[in-house]
């Protein structure tokens, strides 16, 4: 899509291509603290090239619209599972999983780490300048052995039949299960003990539906995922060795936006 730049007061104003803000461009060498979000972690894993672009040149990467019916059935959820939470009470969905030993986890700080814009989970990597941070759908806890259950919502309007095996083997749901990995570590390095189990809660938008008569049907389906985090430290330190280079990194064969940026180039010099 083509985005064009407004201000606070939705006016058009000059796009200059490159980021305002300081706090949110690297520069290599650095000592001062600087946080990667889980979304910027997931854009090194995805392309090298845009991820060094965006963290340390500060290139304003394409924009693309909000989901507001995704984030409104966020919001409508944490709504419904809070309620339970004031209580301690299992929620409906786990009465119908057969997992009353569950319950919406309860802390103080809960609301910080759901901010992923102001907040989220954080914590220091390996004792360096960079702070991981990423904001977590929801949290609940195992009563039996307290330990915490990683949890993200998901909205979709898909007619094929929904399975864990189907769902977790979609190569387009590849940044679902890095999201769960990431928010496990995290919860874990922030000293809390966390369960192999996690789960995807997945609203799925009935497409069949005879009429739409102001209102959408959402079916429920909980997809458990054993979550791995091994994998994240070695990455992490990869991604610091990279911000902290002068050389831009070679971009992913596959990156689209690397590809348009190339050809687009080429373009504008031959005129």
């Amino acid at each position: 899509m083509i985005d064009l730049k407004r201000n606070s007061k939705k006016e058009l104003v000059p796009a200059s291509g490159l980021r305002s803000r300081k706090s949110s461009i690297y520069m290599p060498g650095q000592t001062d603290d600087f946080k990667i979000s889980r979304g910027k972690f997931s854009d090194f894993l995805t392309c090298q090239r845009c991820f060094y672009l965006d963290r340390v040149k500060g290139l304003v990467s394409p924009g693309t619209p909000g989901w507001t019916l995704n984030e409104t059935t966020d919001h409508l959820l944490k709504k419904e599972f809070d309620e339970c939470r004031s209580k301690q009470i299992p929620h409906r969905l786990f009465i119908e999983n057969g997992l009353e030993n569950l319950v919406p986890f309860q802390h103080p700080d809960l609301d910080r780490w759901r901010d992923s814009r102001h907040h989220g989970l954080m914590s220091r990597f390996n004792h360096t300048n960079i702070i991981l941070t990423g904001g977590v759908d929801d949290i609940w806890q195992n009563t039996d052995d307290g330990k915490l259950v990683v949890v993200d919502y998901k909205s979709q309007a898909n007619t094929k039949p929904l399975t864990p095996e189907s769902y977790l083997a979609d190569p387009y749901h590849d940044g679902y299960r890095v999201q769960i990995d990431f928010y496990a570590f995290l919860l874990q390095e922030m000293g809390f003990e966390v369960a192999s189990i996690s789960y995807f809660l997945v609203c799925n938008a009935n497409r069949n539906a005879d009429e739409f008569l102001g209102k959408m049907e959402f079916s429920e389906t909980l997809i458990p995922y054993r979550w791995k985090s091994e994998w994240i430290p070695g990455k992490a330190s990869k991604m610091i060795s990279l911000l902290n280079q002068n050389d831009l990194p070679e971009g992913n064969p596959s990156c689209v936006n690397c590809a348009s940026a190339k050809e687009r180039a080429a373009i504008e010099f031959s005129h």
